[in-house]
């Protein structure tokens, strides 16, 4: 069975390049295998070009024979091979994924419609990837899932919809936020709303740890609820310098009991910028200097100074 099954690939493989034409490997750019109830795929790394693959559809029934009216599922939802004595078809599908790993200029890739279970170590190479549809299929594990797309940097499009890992709680915002090059997960754009709910979701410890910053600085606050400074002008606020405490004072090591009348302090000190500009139109010139009629003018100077 196995033996015919690749053998069932190349000949797809073949009729394609036959269809479309192609007579080098390095030609080949678009390959079409969809709906021919495919269960073994050859490499394809002889075409390291390719972009575009179309795989979908590719879970067929083994014969034509059609189902029996009075046949029932079994506990896990499928159809068993044989009832009472009377064979019935059963599902052939894709199950190993690996003949995609040096495909690297792949850019867009249609696996929908093909009961996959596992892409682990398949697709994580295909860094160009920009359009992946991975949906109706029975993937079940979200975290080894979204694992393997991480390297995925330049991803817009994905679709999961359909599958087991699709219904855990918080499925999309954790995708969202794990992926976040993906502009449209679902079929539904990926909005900026959505991207700010799913930091704190997802990054629990990390969120805390920013809210609790304010200008550089930490401050008391309660996890989970934003600090809010008022655009209103604010005071001036009076330096004071404890007595005994100038800066003279070396012996000293804290000058200032408020750490921030030293920030103020050393900002009122800064050094001073200069910038000077002058009337280069004013400035004799070598054949100027040689004739001694003409009086020679001092050129203006313009200086600007600012902290």
């Amino acid at each position: 069975m196995a033996a015919a099954a690749d053998a069932a690939g190349r000949q797809a493989v073949e009729k394609q390049l036959k269809i479309c034409g192609f007579k080098r490997n390095v030609d080949v750019l678009v390959l079409y295998l969809a709906g021919q109830g495919l269960r073994s795929i050859p490499s394809l790394s002889l075409f390291h070009r390719l972009r575009y693959l179309w795989i979908n559809n590719n879970k067929a029934l083994k014969s034509k024979e059609k189902w029996p009216v009075d046949c029932e599922y079994d506990k896990d939802g499928e159809m068993p091979c044989c009832i009472t004595g009377v064979c019935v078809p059963t599902l052939q599908k894709i199950q190993d994924l690996s003949f995609l790993k040096k495909n690297y200029c792949l850019t867009e890739l249609y696996l929908n419609n093909n009961e996959l279970t596992d892409i682990s170590g398949a697709l994580k190479n295909l860094h160009s990837l920009q359009i992946l549809l991975l949906h109706n299929n029975q993937l079940k594990q979200l975290g080894e899932t979204v694992k393997e797309l991480k390297g995925m940097i330049s991803l817009r499009t994905l679709n999961l919809f359909y599958n087991p890992l699709a219904y855990d709680a918080g499925y999309r915002l954790y995708v969202i936020h794990s992926l976040p090059s993906v502009q449209l997960l679902d079929r539904k754009p990926v909005t900026r709303r959505e991207r700010e709910l799913a930091f704190p979701v997802c990054n629990c410890e990390r969120s805390s740890a920013v809210e609790s910053i304010a200008f550089g600085k930490r401050v008391d606050s309660v996890p989970g609820t934003a600090i809010r400074h008022s655009k209103g002008p604010r005071p001036a606020r009076r330096l004071v310098v404890p007595p005994g405490r100038e800066f003279g004072n070396h012996t000293n090591k804290v000058p200032f009991e408020n750490p921030e009348d030293a920030v103020l302090l050393r900002a009122m000190r800064r050094s001073i910028m200069e910038f000077s500009s002058i009337d280069w139109n004013k400035v004799p010139t070598c054949r100027d200097r040689g004739l001694k009629h003409k009086a020679e003018e001092s050129p203006e100077k313009l200086t600007i100074q600012f902290r």
